[in-house]
């Protein structure tokens, strides 16, 4: 990390252990003035929510679009024949196939951020489940990933929308896009990311839903955002 200037010794030592909350656009520039990184770094949100994920009626996961995109191109490979396949390759596919991309998939060639399915393929692609699945790659007609419509999947994947799952300990983590962003866009992929998960409150969650917010950015510190002005939090 390269070294800190004195305003952002400044706005380090402000910052110190204490346990004040601030509002998001105040919590992003604070993010962007802390940056000493010679890279683009990336905006990270994390959310504690009331919800034991053992629990099948406590899951929380699913698929959202920010609307800012995420500042990543996404490599998406689609399991589809015929029409499909050319559909999902118009639609801007990296790599489209049958047993052939399977074949590929075995020898290790898993650098994907999406995989999706036609609902045909899903026979050939449950033997790709043990690589897959520890990957998060693993097409699912829940996220959207297995679905007909192989066209619009490929386009949702390549203009931002990203994929949220509660993790063992109730805590989300997400990419909200980089840095270099203007603080409205980012703000903008806040809203819908952390909008997404509160409609996604499971039915067995009980109590405060969501507890804790955090910012970070890829080199900083974590800053905790009021919830007070998180719509619906």
């Amino acid at each position: 990390m390269a070294k800190q200037t004195k305003k952002q010794k400044a706005l380090v030592e402000k910052l110190g252990d204490n346990q004040k909350l601030y509002g998001v656009e105040e919590a992003i520039q604070l993010l962007k003035d802390l940056k000493s990184a010679k890279f683009d770094e990336s905006l990270e949100v994390s959310l504690n929510l009331g919800v034991d994920p053992r629990h099948a009626d406590q899951m929380v996961r699913g698929m959202v679009v920010l609307p800012s995109g995420t500042g990543k191109d996404v490599k998406v490979a689609v399991f589809a024949r015929g029409d499909k396949a050319e559909a999902a390759l118009a639609a801007g596919a990296d790599k489209v196939g049958a047993e052939d991309l399977l074949e590929d998939m075995q020898a290790g060639n898993l650098d994907y951020g999406r995989v999706i399915a036609t609902p045909d393929m899903m026979g050939l692609v449950g033997r790709l489940g043990k690589v897959l699945g520890p990957k998060g790659l693993m097409p699912n007609p829940k996220l959207g990933t297995v679905t007909p419509n192989v066209a619009d999947a490929v386009k949702a994947a390549k203009s931002g929308q990203v994929e949220f799952r509660v993790e063992k300990a109730g805590i989300i983590h997400g990419g909200l896009g980089k840095l270099s962003f203007t603080n409205e866009q980012l703000k903008a992929n806040f809203d819908a990311f952390v909008d997404a998960i509160v409609k996604a409150k499971p039915s067995g969650s009980k109590g405060k839903y969501v507890r804790k917010i955090g910012l970070s950015s890829s080199m900083g510190p974590g800053i905790k955002v009021d919830l007070t002005e998180v719509q619906g939090a």
